[in-house]
């Protein structure tokens, strides 16, 4: 064999590796997506789900990552793959959702879509997880920015399914991750192209209410680590006081990881202020498992 030859045969069984323990995506919508409007073709409008087994995992808490994007885009690398990746070096597993965008002529509902598929995802790792060679232990969610919100209203509308019947329980996130997340849908504090992505152009109080996320915590909200900087000229930090404010009002644990400078949209690394809050943040989860 020549030398281009075995070169050849090296990056293609270096690419079976990665394959074998790297990225899967996975068929969460067996029967089909919910939520559509008949003949309409969705486009690239399509929900995924990509499962991250660590080569060994030896954690087991799970994540399911939630990039954000105003619900206008996904963004997916920086607040989707690039997170799995740095879990799956740890020893963690976890799901990237990409999920569909509310789009009024595609969705009988485009208010409920994205979350529809967020529950859809959280019902599958509870019951595939295992299938998909992964012990789910403490299912969480980390969701970014617009991410953030549904990943916030995940763990505060659990109560409801809008994804048809389920287990007891299986809707609910063991923990929740809110890094720079939109949550309220109150003028002056929420980022208005979320909002008016989501349950706009138009909007009325009964939705302004339901997707305040603030408004819907409960003792049952789980336990949540929030990111937020000061200076986040996107969607402002009082997204994520407001939230603590209703946590604590429970006594639901909570830690807020507060940068004064960083902006929005910074992912893993702020390069504005020094502080890994993904390092604090796994830190904290851990501690706060042990005194469950």
């Amino acid at each position: 064999m020549q030398p281009i030859e075995y070169a050849c045969v090296f990056i293609f069984f270096m690419m079976m590796i990665e394959l074998g323990i790297g990225q899967e995506k996975v068929e969460f919508y067996p029967e089909g997506i919910l939520n559509v409007q008949e003949g309409v073709d969705l486009g690239d409008n399509i929900p995924a789900l990509y499962c991250y087994r660590p080569e060994k995992q030896i954690q087991t808490k799970v994540f399911l990552i939630i990039p954000g994007g105003g619900y206008s885009r996904v963004a997916m690398g920086h607040e989707g793959h690039d997170v799995a990746k740095r879990l799956q070096g740890l020893g963690y597993a976890s799901y990237v959702l990409r999920y569909r965008l509310p789009v009024d002529s595609q969705m009988l509902d485009k208010r409920i879509a994205p979350l529809q598929d967020a529950q859809t995802a959280i019902a599958y790792i509870r019951k595939n997880g295992k299938a998909d060679g992964i012990d789910v232990g403490q299912l969480g969610v980390l969701g970014f920015s617009a991410g953030g919100h549904l990943a916030s209203t995940l763990s505060t509308h659990f109560d409801t399914s809008y994804i048809g019947e389920t287990e007891a329980g299986s809707l609910r996130p063991d923990f929740s991750v809110l890094v720079y997340p939109v949550i309220t849908m109150l003028d002056g504090i929420t980022h208005q192209g979320s909002k008016k992505n989501l349950i706009g152009p138009v909007f009325k109080d009964s939705d302004v209410m339901r997707f305040s996320n603030e408004k819907q915590v409960s003792p049952y909200t789980p336990l949540t680590y929030l990111v937020h900087a000061e200076d986040d000229g996107g969607v402002p930090i009082a997204n994520s006081l407001l939230y603590q404010e209703a946590l604590n009002r429970y006594g639901i644990p909570n830690e807020l990881y507060r940068y004064q400078l960083g902006d929005h949209g910074f992912g893993l690394f702020n390069k504005k202020e020094d502080g890994d809050w993904f390092a604090a943040m796994l830190a904290w989860l851990d501690r706060q498992f042990l005194l469950l």
